[in-house]
């Protein structure tokens, strides 16, 4: 590859690693191409870039982009599944993956803004529920303590007036 040429590359690959909210590198040895095709498939439909590095290239990118731990796990056959919204989203979708086509592909690592994840938290992302899923459940807890809140409140007001009743029964009677 030309020095241009790759100067190039890194100049990309570090924009991409310091825009994606999250990074996930893979092992893909032992996939064959239907598989890998299958894999981008999935991980485009859910707006994940699927790219494979040369490591050289990358370990320049990174840290360039400020994530110099993050250039020792460019070793071997490592493809990024690069993710910008959501961030749990490419870990469920390659742990999916990995759960039901039962192929070689192997989780590395990763990274969060500027923190590394190993293997642990990767899987450990892949259990989190989507952000909306998140917000729904903080919405609903929410909504959930608003319309308590009244039968809360009024239930020491209608005692008191309980109260204020029986006096004045009482004061009728005499």
């Amino acid at each position: 590859m030309p020095r241009e040429k790759k100067a190039q590359t890194i100049d990309r690959l570090q924009e991409i690693f310091s825009k994606c909210s999250v990074g996930i590198l893979t092992d893909y040895r032992g996939l064959s191409v239907p598989e890998i095709t299958i894999l981008r498939r999935r991980l485009k439909e859910s707006g994940i870039e699927y790219k494979v590095v040369k490591n050289t290239l990358a370990q320049f990118a990174a840290k360039r982009a400020g994530k110099d731990e993050l250039a020792s796990f460019f070793v071997g056959p490592v493809a990024v599944a690069l993710g910008y919204g959501d961030i749990t989203e490419p870990a469920r979708v390659l742990a999916d993956y990995i759960g039901t086509s039962k192929t070689s592909l192997g989780i590395k690592g990763g990274f969060l803004g500027d923190s590394l994840l190993t293997i642990e938290d990767v899987m450990t992302l892949s259990a989190l529920p989507s952000r909306e899923v998140l917000l729904a459940r903080v919405v609903g807890g929410i909504q959930n303590t608003v319309m308590t809140l009244p039968g809360g409140d009024t239930t020491p007001v209608l005692e008191f007036i309980g109260i204020l009743q029986a006096r004045i029964q009482q004061l009728e009677g005499e």
